[in-house]
């Protein structure tokens, strides 16, 4: 699972642009981390990411969008040998390394990720 490059689009909220993440397959997309990067974003729906991307929620690629995306790739990916990426369908995907998506993308590498420390911080005590 953490060898899939999962790219999860964002609205940045204060002119509309696209923001790309590209994560690993393991991770759940820290916002803030994010937002620290970008400034603030929120959540993109279907149409958006369609119109801004030329791809399908399931399906988008990390590289070749209708709009240059501002982009960001998950540091947790530089650790494997082998990545696997939409191929802008939903059931396409393609093969490739980090260094070849970093490459690809001129995209900068930051963590994005959730850790566990922060989801339990997050979630309610029960009694």
């Amino acid at each position: 699972m953490a060898q899939i490059a999962k790219s999860i689009l964002f609205r940045r909220r204060e002119d509309d642009a696209p923001v790309l993440v590209v994560a690993s397959g393991a991770n759940r997309v820290d916002e803030k981390k994010v937002a620290a990067q970008v400034g603030e974003i929120g959540r993109a729906d279907a149409k958006f990411v369609r119109e801004k991307t030329g791809y399908a929620i399931g399906g988008v690629c990390p590289i070749d969008h209708a709009t240059e995306p501002i982009a960001l790739i998950d540091a947790d990916l530089l650790a494997l040998d082998s990545l696997w990426a939409a191929a802008g369908h939903p059931h396409a995907v393609f093969n490739l390394t980090a260094q070849e998506l970093i490459t690809l993308t001129g995209t900068p590498v930051v963590d994005v990720a959730l850790r566990e420390t922060a989801r339990r911080a997050r979630k309610p005590k029960t009694q």
